[in-house]
């Protein structure tokens, strides 16, 4: 290894229903319906480690782009938000195409629940993590510190569009209203790429054990099926 080089391991990964990269929300805070599970590694299963965790109501994880890991890197990447067509600077951009595959997002800590084989388990709500990213820190989130009122968004000032989503197909009886919900706000804030718009166009994405087929027209995602993957 060399001098200035510094080597990090996973602590931990998330747990949730997100199984492909594909219905992940862009950011965190976004789906605040989804729950996920931050499950330890066995080394770091030392509940003395969370002590006074529950004092806070939000924490940024430091986690990596297990998907989206590559050899090389490029100066400038094609944001989505500007169609996929505009080159702006990777680090003016959360691009997960970056020297080091790192990310950082915000999520409210929900609970605590104990387990006999995986130790202490924290639930969080509005990750943007697909299920099995690995997370290498934890830390709390401070409101006198890290919240900026008056900062500028640059070219995503805001969360982008939202639509109006339909079941066209019925709901599985064993899907909860929980699960729903979070399906619902993912859904919503427009799953396919930014600049597709194909109204006949059917995509289908994984949210835990189902498949989901949808369509969208204008402002408006319509489900067209459900049902359970092989």
């Amino acid at each position: 290894m060399k001098e200035n080089e510094y080597t990090i391991k996973p602590i931990a990964y998330i747990k949730n229903a997100l199984n492909t990269k594909f219905g992940v929300p862009r950011q965190s805070g976004l789906a605040k319906e989804l729950i996920s599970e931050i499950v330890f590694q066995p080394e770091y299963r030392n509940p003395e480690a969370l002590r006074g965790i529950t004092d806070f109501s939000h924490f940024w994880l430091i986690w990596g782009f297990s998907e989206a890991r590559r050899d090389d890197w490029s100066p400038t990447v094609r944001p989505p938000r500007l169609g996929g067509n505009e080159r702006v600077g990777v680090f003016a951009t959360r691009s997960p195409y970056r020297p080091n595959s790192l990310a950082l997002s915000c999520v409210k800590l929900e609970g605590i629940k104990k387990d006999n084989t995986l130790g202490d388990i924290i639930e969080v709500s509005g990750a943007d993590l697909m299920n099995g990213t690995p997370i290498y820190d934890i830390k709390p989130y401070l409101p006198y510190a890290d919240c900026i009122p008056d900062a500028s968004g640059g070219f995503a000032p805001d969360g982008g569009k939202v639509l109006r989503v339909a079941f066209d197909s019925p709901i599985p009886a064993d899907m909860t209203e929980k699960d729903k919900s979070a399906l619902t706000e993912i859904l919503s804030r427009d799953p396919r790429p930014q600049y597709h718009d194909d109204a006949t166009r059917v995509y289908g994405m994984s949210f835990g054990k189902y498949e989901v087929k949808f369509r969208v027209e204008n402002e408006d995602l319509f489900v067209v099926a459900i049902t359970a993957e092989k």
